[in-house]
């Protein structure tokens, strides 16, 4: 978790200090070679809206205005205090020796300037350990190995101490260069994260898991009935704030608005019970037995699909639109159900006598309602034409046989309508928001699945170089990609853009 920019003559490292106690981080910027540097150092808590103030003292920059303590440690860096506006602006010009480098470290949650105990170089190399040593410890596949290992760092890295996991840490990255399509994701979705901590589960790291149901457990707790659970909640499981807008920020290339908070949190979105269930289906399989807090989980998830199937819902991709019987949605209360029962017989546990009739119902309904003759597929939802690569988790999810001659039409249709070239489209309906989108990373990865459950490995292959293409030179991975430009779009890096080419990864090892 180290990021190394190189120039010819200039070097600048940038790491998380490990050693820190609770509720402080420290950044450290380490700037080595020969040549002078400029360096600006303009803080803006709260996104550009609490005035700050900086103040010049031996051993750094103080900074007054933000609503926690913050202070940039520079022993020997003389710095210019300069007033921008409403806010100050410290800059200096720095000359690194190749002996000798320059040691920049933004302190955030404490006021101290002192120096540490341990030199820079110590610093360093206990993050690193930290890190390497995880990592040591994964089962990875053998596929793309050294980018499998930096999408399992990057997901831990977005694992909180809470046990939330944020969707990404970034907001607003737009979905489309100067458009409106631009949300927070600093948050933690129940099918994100559940998504996120499984594919940790598959490489053999279950802390994080454990965590993250403690979180789920902890949001259903303050429940009067867990059919209430919202799609997502903040990081220490409680409800958002109202989304508002930024009107002072300009965005990234002009893309406004700049948004935090998120709306998604009062949709209706019915397919979050089952990658919780998923996930533990994971989880008891890794640690061979189901607790008994866990299956009380699975009980509240499957009692939340049996009294809500039936309703239309938001649906996995949030449009702001009305709400639609959704193939996906549908296919997701189905293998709620399906993982329980499951776990109830491995584990010899007694499920709802009314479950596995639900079960059956529900792919009924699916399987009849969900086909349209006229796409030659199984749509976005009941009441259209219209496809939605989510829709190819049918056979994804076992609930009809990937040999199904109607599964194979439907991953011709999507390929056929919503791929271009090395990326796939989420759909290409109308959701209510103007502009355009990128090809979601995602879905590229549920197509590749889908490939190789069909007997397709070649294509599989090489939509999967596509793939790893994307991930440039650090192996991060964004929300979308735009075929045309070949940029990067949505929010970066996205978390479960991570657990797509992990699965990707490990499925072509063993097809």
């Amino acid at each position: 978790m180290t990021v190394r920019t190189r120039w010819s003559r200039l070097e600048v490292t940038d790491y998380l200090a490990h050693d820190t106690e609770p509720g402080r981080t420290d950044l450290v910027r380490v700037i080595g070679g020969v040549t002078p540097a400029t360096v600006e150092f303009a803080p803006r808590p709260d996104f550009g809206r609490a005035p700050i103030r900086i103040t010049v003292e031996p051993e750094g920059l103080r900074v007054q205005g933000a609503d926690f303590p913050m202070v940039l440690r520079s022993p020997g860096v003389e710095w210019r205090v300069d007033h921008d506006g409403t806010d100050d602006v410290a800059r200096a010009t720095v000359h690194p020796r190749s002996e000798r480098p320059v040691v920049l470290e933004l302190r955030c949650g404490t006021d101290s300037l002192a120096a540490e105990e341990r030199t820079e170089a110590e610093r360093q190399e206990q993050a690193a350990l930290h890190w390497s040593s995880w990592v040591r410890d994964l089962d990875l596949p053998r596929t793309e190995n050294v980018l499998a290992a930096r999408s399992a760092l990057t997901l831990r890295g977005l694992c909180t101490p809470t046990g939330g996991v944020m969707a990404a840490a970034t907001t607003s990255l737009p979905e489309e260069i100067g458009g409106v399509r631009n949300w927070d994701y600093r948050y933690c979705w129940l099918r994100d994260g559940a998504l996120t901590v499984q594919a940790l589960v598959t490489l053999g790291s279950t802390t994080e898991a454990e965590a993250f149901l403690d979180w789920v457990h902890r949001v259903v707790d303050s429940l009067p009935s867990p059919e209430l659970l919202r799609p997502l909640y903040s990081l220490r499981g409680t409800d958002l704030r109202p989304e508002e807008v930024i009107e002072s920020l300009s965005g990234y290339a002009g893309s406004r608005p700049v948004r935090i908070g998120n709306l998604a949190d009062h949709q209706v979105q019915l397919d979050v019970f089952g990658p919780v269930v998923e996930l533990i289906t994971h989880l008891s399989h890794a640690r061979q037995q189901l607790t008994d807090r866990d299956w009380d989980l699975v009980r509240s998830m499957a009692q939340a699909v049996a009294r809500r199937w039936h309703e239309a819902d938001h649906g996995i991709w949030e449009e702001r639109d009305e709400p639609r019987q959704r193939v996906y949605s549908k296919v997701m209360c189905w293998l709620t159900l399906d993982r329980a029962l499951t776990l109830a017989e491995r584990y010899g546990r007694t499920p709802d006598p009314t479950w596995a009739d639900l079960r059956t119902d529900i792919a009924q309904e699916v399987l009849e309602k969900g086909w349209n003759e006229q796409a030659q597929a199984y749509t976005t939802a009941y009441d259209g034409t219209d496809l939605d690569a989510a829709s190819l988790h049918i056979g994804l999810s076992g609930l009809i046989d990937p040999a199904d001659e109607r599964f194979q039409a439907t991953v011709t249709a999507v390929e056929a309508e919503l791929r271009s070239g090395p990326t796939v489209y989420r759909y290409h309906r109308d959701d209510g928001l103007p502009g355009g989108e990128g090809g979601f990373h995602l879905c590229t990865t549920w197509l590749i699945e889908a490939y190789l459950l069909t007997g397709r490995r070649a294509e599989a292959e090489e939509l999967f170089k596509h793939l790893v293409d994307s991930a440039g030179p650090t192996g991060l991975i964004p929300e979308e990609f735009d075929p045309v430009t070949e940029r990067a779009l949505g929010n970066h890096p996205q978390a479960y853009s991570h657990p797509g080419l992990i699965r990707c990864a490990q499925l072509l090892d063993h097809h």
